[in-house]
């Protein structure tokens, strides 16, 4: 395993600046990912890491050593793309093992490496068919595995999910989860599916526009957000925002809501953020709303409520008695709502 350290930064393509004075490091057997919407310059930065794309300004290190100018062999990295691409006349054999009968790898170490990624990945029965006779699912293994017997130091993962359905998704995301667990290495991965981030990443790095705006565990990411953006990445359903004031003991109030959160806070404009999970129904709440919208989710519901000009979600685990139009009364847990300066969207 190895550590990554990108610093200050910059990619321009196409005259367009892609990476702004961007700082990372990376630690040693960590699995970081890299989220945020399309086109906010994660696969760029991660392209830069493998030597695929051209850093304008900056270094790219690896393991301690400076790779900015290196060549993509050179850099000790296993990357798994989007797409499979798999060579079609070949067995999943030849084609895990492709890369290393280039590098003039001796066939016994060949034979070690690509047995134990197949083991990892259960391709054992599966190495003598070629692509044409694997699923969308035994294919992206396929690719990992071929990532897999380079034993890199650093494996890079450029949204290898996202064209597999939602079940094959979640096997292979919790394969992955369990592959990392056993190897140790350090992995980068890219993905716009907020899911994916919190499942796999021991870090997540939120971007949008080519800048970083957050950095952290999962959970200290959902449960503090940076800012607005990162606030209503997110969380689904997403959480909501409500338009107020602070008053100078501490309380909100905007849009029906009125709540004390931020004791001897400055009287000054707000916003409130609030996750569906934080607000309960209940007879004895404070507030009330109208329900406009109820969504059966399997194991809950999720019901949607009207407060004013706000509209904010509650779930609903233990059945679902309310129907649109009813009125009903609720709550917010104040200590776990967020607060945003309405000008710079940072958290407050």
């Amino acid at each position: 395993m190895a550590n990554v350290s990108l610093r200050k930064l910059n990619i321009v393509l196409g005259g367009k600046p892609i990476i702004r004075d961007l700082d990372l490091v990376v630690e040693p057997g960590e699995f970081l990912v890299l989220l945020g919407p399309s086109g906010c310059g994660k696969s760029t930065l991660l392209h830069s890491i493998a030597g695929l794309v051209d850093t304008d300004s900056g270094a790219v290190e690896i393991g301690g050593r400076d790779m900015t100018d290196a060549d993509p062999s050179e850099r000790g990295i296993g990357m798994v793309f989007q797409s499979y691409a798999l060579y079609p006349t070949m067995t999943v054999e030849d084609n895990m093992s492709f890369g290393l009968r280039i590098a003039g790898t001796p066939k016994a170490e060949i034979r070690r490496r690509v047995d134990r990624a197949a083991a990892m990945l259960q391709l054992d029965a599966l190495l003598r068919r070629k692509p044409a006779q694997l699923s969308g699912g035994q294919r992206q293994r396929v690719a990992i595995g071929r990532a897999l017997v380079r034993e890199a130091q650093v494996f890079l993962f450029d949204e290898p999910l996202s064209n597999l359905d939602a079940k094959l998704r979640a096997e292979l995301r919790r394969e992955l989860k369990l592959l990392h667990r056993t190897l140790g290495s350090t992995m980068i991965y890219v993905t716009h599916d907020q899911v994916e981030a919190m499942t796999l990443a021991s870090r997540i790095v939120v971007m949008q526009a080519g800048e970083i705006q957050q950095i952290g565990t999962p959970l200290d990411v959902y449960e503090r957000p940076a800012n607005r953006f990162v606030a209503g990445f997110l969380g689904a359903p997403a959480m909501a925002f409500v338009d107020g004031v602070l008053d100078g003991a501490g309380r909100f109030r905007g849009d029906g809501i009125e709540l004390a959160c931020v004791p001897g806070s400055a009287a000054q404009a707000a916003v409130l953020g609030v996750r569906p999970e934080h607000v309960t129904i209940r007879a004895d709440g404070p507030m009330t709303a109208d329900v406009t919208l109820v969504e059966p989710m399997g194991n809950h519901h999720v019901v949607w409520l009207r407060c004013g000009a706000a509209t904010l979600a509650s779930l609903v685990h233990d059945g679902c008695r309310h129907e649109p139009g009813d009125r009903v009364a609720f709550a917010i847990d104040a200590a776990r709502v967020s607060l945003f300066d309405p000008q710079t969207g940072n958290r407050l």
